[in-house]
């Protein structure tokens, strides 16, 4: 069972992540108690599935959608999205399950977003704002903002990051079907796509810790991937963006 409270939703999807779901919603309800969460589960081998249906039990802004297989970040994303916009949700959230992303900023997503469609959190706003990350892992993810950026021109510092806010109308106005990749690309390819469309984003600067428990889902094929749709998202425009009938209007 479904339950609907709010107009705010956060998505965090999961796959054995039993050691997070449950302080991860506290944490989040203690900042912001008027949201609703929905876990996407990638049938979690853990039990991760299972404790979030005691934790529904218990909290009706809880919900979660059972995935029968491992899908990826981008098809959990795409699932919840969907799940999202047939109810009467506003603000549609990505959110980790690992803390890596601090729900002490979500007030902040909230209020930017009052003006502005697309918030991300970066983690290279003002500085480089990352803790507990190796040195080689750091310098892998600032060279490839920078390398998103140079090849597909947006204007962003983090376009590979995961912690995001939509509004309810950048979702609606994108073909979410059409959305090709699967891993962490999968941020920018929405990110894209969003800014293609004339959609205002707006960067606030956030505090990036490495997980407190589990294991990273990162792999050669995302890593892969990643490098291969930059190129293919900025093939398809010819790599310019050309002005939306939106900006055109409000010129």
């Amino acid at each position: 069972m479904f339950h609907v409270m709010n107009d705010t939703l956060v998505i965090i999807p999961t796959y054995d992540e039993c050691e997070n779901v449950r302080p991860i919603s506290k944490a989040i309800f203690e900042i912001v108690p008027d949201v609703d969460i929905l876990f996407v589960d990638d049938n979690s081998a853990d039990g991760t599935g299972k404790i979030i249906d005691e934790m529904i039990n218990k909290d009706k802004r809880i919900n979660v959608i059972h995935n029968n297989d491992k899908g990826g970040l981008g098809r959990a994303y795409i699932c919840g999205f969907k799940w999202a916009l047939e109810r009467h949700y506003k603000l549609i959230f990505e959110m980790d399950a690992d803390f890596s992303h601090d729900p002490n900023e979500l007030p902040n997503f909230i209020k930017t977003a009052e003006n502005a469609d697309l918030i991300l959190g970066s983690r290279y706003m003002d500085g480089i704002r990352i803790t507990n990350w190796p040195l080689r892992r750091l310098i892998l993810s600032k060279g490839a903002a920078s390398y998103v950026r140079i090849i597909t021109g947006i204007p962003v510092t983090d376009p590979t990051g995961g912690y995001k806010c939509y509004r309810r109308e950048v979702l609606e106005a994108i073909d979410l079907d059409s959305i090709i990749s699967n891993g962490y690309s999968f941020q920018v390819e929405m990110s894209y796509t969003t800014w293609m469309k004339g959609f205002r984003i707006k960067e606030i600067p956030i505090i990036f810790e490495d997980r407190r428990a589990g294991y990273s889902k990162m792999n050669y094929a995302i890593a892969q991937e990643a490098v291969w749709l930059v190129w293919k998202l900025a093939l398809s425009k010819g790599f310019k963006r050309k002005p939306s009938a939106r900006e055109t209007k409000d010129d």
